[in-house]
């Protein structure tokens, strides 16, 4: 005999319809069209990904500062072995080099090279334009700043819940 009960059509289809179901799975879709317009972009004018771009971000924030690999897994949250295949991209393409850490010449650190810089430069630009069309321009000022107040406030619940 099955344990499982059985619900009926209607209850099934109201819970598939329901308002939190609908409104958390339009942010995703619309989250993840943004990301594909501005990786076409970025790909097209700059022969780079999004996620490149995040790499070259997170690097030149503060110039100067270590960044390890296992830092850029962390804050990309990728795997270590798909960092470690990005970073080989991107060091092939001339964009980062990685040097030893002097304190433990086990840990590679990254760096963006002079054409990295150039390269995030040029793609900043690009996503800036793309963010302001699609992210920034359909809103009211007032929308806008609730938006990203809100998604500052879900960051953070997220964050705390997960420390």
């Amino acid at each position: 005999m099955n344990a499982t009960p059985q619900h009926d059509d209607e209850t099934v289809a109201r819970a598939a319809n329901s308002g939190l179901v609908r409104d958390f799975g339009l942010l995703i879709k619309s989250a993840t069209r943004l990301e594909q317009r501005i990786d076409s972009a970025l790909r097209r004018e700059c022969g780079i990904s999004h996620t490149m771009l995040e790499v070259l971000i997170r690097l030149c924030r503060r110039p100067g500062e270590e960044v390890s690999q296992r830092q850029l897994a962390d804050d990309l949250t990728l795997t270590s072995s798909g960092t470690t295949r990005l970073i080989d991209r991107m060091e092939e393409a001339g964009l980062v080099r990685r040097t030893p850490s002097p304190e433990d010449r086990r840990v590679a650190l990254v760096e963006p090279t002079t054409e990295g810089r150039a390269a995030f430069l040029r793609a900043a630009a690009v996503h800036a334009r793309v963010v302001e069309q699609y992210f920034v321009r359909p809103l009211t000022a007032d929308d806008y700043a609730r938006l990203t107040s809100a998604l500052g406030d879900i960051d953070k619940a997220l964050r705390e819940e997960a420390g």
